[in-house]
């Protein structure tokens, strides 16, 4: 079983930070859990991978603190797992074991640090601020590759084509022969594409149609 995602905007802390702890040590997961609390984090503790993998994830941003050795799979088990089902928190592994090739490994899959046990707590600290950083761009990214593509689905197939025509640096004139429309026509349909893409210039729609990248090209005959 692989953790879940919440729906979206479900629960009653979606916009407040949490960071995951998966520490098989009860002792350490407390004083973790308290130096987080500590300076106003949201914490939830797990002893174990599996017991992980049974939760659902908050939707706010978030971050995992995790221990490479773990009863059963492993953190760098667990790595893997969430990156196979494109769960991309930023990881923070602790072990009390590190060595070269697991430190190595572990950063190369994408892990945000590694600290070796005993860390200093302020290390700790410094590594989350930069996870939760780092999850706060990568959602705000999505939200608005979500937006764009919402504008872009108003589009008519028509506006959709003129937008790829336009944005591939072809003039108004030259569009309205490649495609049999009077120029016009052409300058109708690019007036209602900057409209409905909320595009102040055509710089910004340029912008746009690179961030949309296959989405776009799709409509493109060329």
């Amino acid at each position: 079983m692989t953790a879940r995602l919440p729906p979206g905007n479900a629960g009653p802390h979606r916009e407040e930070p949490t960071v995951l702890v998966v520490e098989d040590d009860a002792s350490l997961r407390g004083v973790i859990s308290s130096l987080l609390r500590s300076v106003g984090l949201r914490v939830e503790t797990f002893g174990s991978a599996a017991a992980f993998l049974d939760a659902t994830l908050p939707p706010a941003a978030g971050c995992l603190i995790l221990d490479i050795r773990l009863p059963g799979r492993s953190g760098l088990d667990l790595q893997a797992d969430l990156i196979k089902e494109d769960i991309r928190i930023p990881i923070i592994f602790i072990s009390g074991h590190g060595d070269v090739p697991m430190t190595v490994k572990a950063m190369k899959a994408g892990a945000v640090d590694f600290l070796t046990k005993p860390f200093r707590h302020q290390d700790l600290l410094d590594a989350v601020a930069v996870a939760l950083d780092l999850d706060r761009q990568r959602r705000d990214g999505e939200k608005k590759v979500s937006t764009l593509q919402t504008r872009f689905e108003s589009l008519t197939n028509r506006e959709r084509e003129i937008m790829g025509y336009v944005t591939s640096g072809l003039m108004n004139k030259q569009i309205a022969h490649e495609i049999g429309l009077a120029e016009i026509t052409v300058k109708i349909h690019r007036s209602n594409v900057m409209r409905k893409m909320a595009a102040k210039s055509f710089a910004e729609l340029v912008r746009m149609a690179e961030t949309l990248g296959p989405l776009l090209r799709k409509t493109k005959p060329f």
